[in-house]
């Protein structure tokens, strides 16, 4: 995907928006009038979800191809190459033509031939009028998938929540909402790599999701559950559909509600929606959806959404994580050996699990310690990812074997620092 300079839409806008360049009045024949010039923004302000009829047969789309075919034209424009930029735009326009945003491009490259243009999408007074709200969104969401390709992470850092990623996480997802942007990357021998990013729509009342119906986005730690059968959805939700598991134990500890959180793709009318236009999904357009779903497995995937990310080198959260390590360790020790009074003395006062206390817990821990007959339990394929705002918390999975077995459950604890003590205030079995 191409990297817009950190001017590109002021030099573009300031070239479309400027006086007619001369080659506009060249012998080559227009390819519309004004009048044809209007009705191409009118429609994209009029109704987003409304795709022009264009017989053509397109070819496959890849995942990003379209937005980076849109970052090239604004740098043809914004290098006063008007005319190959419109070559181009009309090409995107023919291929996606549900891409409302390349629509508006494609109209006020068309105006700028004849006239100066006032702002991004100048359409006729009463179309504005009529679109206003439209209008906006197109507006906004140009300046957001320029903003994320102007604003790219530094080469080889990574979202500071990913400390440490097991050979079974293959894949992981980061949300930036600040920046509209879905993170794919690959979690390889050498660590993780960035591999692709997109343009997202967040939930209509933004972020921080609370109550159930408040159409807004959560903010968490998630896991891919599950990968719904598209043929079993209604076209408003696109290609498919990947739930995660909201709300996780640290939103039920905190009181909040609601349920059906996706990453979904978008209705055939609509290349994409407007940067928060969701019920509380994360929504992208669906080659990019179709390019996660092949890729990412359920259960072992990690989503991380947040407000913004904070990318950081791999190595300097080492040391963040040692206070964390010192703490599983004690508890991977004492569960080994059966030491009740330390294995207990590691779990919250307020812990739950699915209506367990920690006094319900604790006799469940002395029954397991019972079955292990001496065996000592082995941790595999451990992975934590930290999540901070108000609280300090750690979400673990790991693998649970006695020793002599093969096999054992995945379990996923949840941990809180407490002062400077990490406690458990959550745990159970995952698979």
């Amino acid at each position: 995907m191409q990297r817009a300079s950190a001017t590109l839409l002021v030099t573009a806008l300031s070239v479309m928006c400027g006086p007619a360049p001369a080659q506009s009045a060249d012998k080559r024949k227009p390819h519309a009038t004004t009048s044809t010039t209007r009705s191409s923004s009118s429609a994209a302000a009029d109704k987003r979800g409304a795709a022009p009829s264009r017989a053509a047969v397109r070819p496959a789309v890849k995942d990003g191809e379209a937005e980076a075919r849109l970052i090239e034209i604004y740098k043809l424009a914004g290098q006063a190459r008007g005319r190959e930029a419109l070559v181009k735009a009309e090409r995107l326009v023919d291929d996606h033509p549900n891409f409302q945003l390349a629509q508006l491009v494609y109209g006020d490259l068309l105006a700028a031939r004849s006239r100066p243009l006032r702002a991004p999408g100048d359409v006729s007074e009463g179309a504005a009028k009529a679109g206003a709200s439209t209008l906006a969104e197109l507006r906004q969401e140009s300046l957001m998938r320029l903003k994320a390709l102007q604003e790219r992470p530094a080469p080889g850092t990574i979202p500071s929540q990913f400390l440490a990623l097991s050979p079974r996480n293959k894949h992981a997802i980061a949300v930036d909402a600040s920046r509209a942007r879905l993170y794919l990357f690959e979690n390889t021998a050498t660590g993780l790599k960035l591999v692709s990013d997109y343009y997202i729509s967040v939930g209509k009342s933004g972020i921080e999701k609370s109550v159930e119906g408040d159409s807004r986005t959560p903010l968490g730690i998630y896991f891919v559950t599950s990968n719904l059968d598209p043929k079993s959805l209604k076209d408003f939700y696109g290609s498919g559909a990947l739930p995660i598991n909201y709300p996780n134990a640290l939103d039920l500890k905190r009181g909040k509600t609601g349920s059906g959180i996706w990453l979904h793709g978008t209705p055939p009318a609509q290349f994409s929606r407007a940067p928060q236009a969701s019920d509380g999904c994360v929504v992208l357009a669906n080659p990019d959806l179709e390019r996660i779903i092949r890729t990412v497995e359920v259960r072992t995937t990690p989503v991380v959404i947040a407000q913004s990310l904070q990318w950081v080198a791999p190595h300097s959260i080492k040391a963040d994580s040692r206070s964390f390590e010192e703490a599983l360790n004690s508890w991977h020790q004492a569960k080994s050996v059966g030491d009740l009074p330390t294995l207990s003395s590691l779990y919250s006062s307020d812990f739950n699990s699915y209506g367990k206390t920690r006094d319900d817990w604790t006799a469940q821990l002395r029954t397991e310690a019972g079955k292990q007959r001496g065996r000592t339990v082995q941790l595999k394929d451990v992975s934590y990812l930290r999540w901070t705002d108000s609280t300090d918390t750690m979400v673990v999975t790991f693998g649970e074997v006695l020793s002599g077995s093969r096999t054992g459950p995945v379990r996923r604890q949840y941990w809180m620092r407490q002062g400077k003590q990490w406690k458990i205030f959550f745990e159970g079995v995952v698979g």
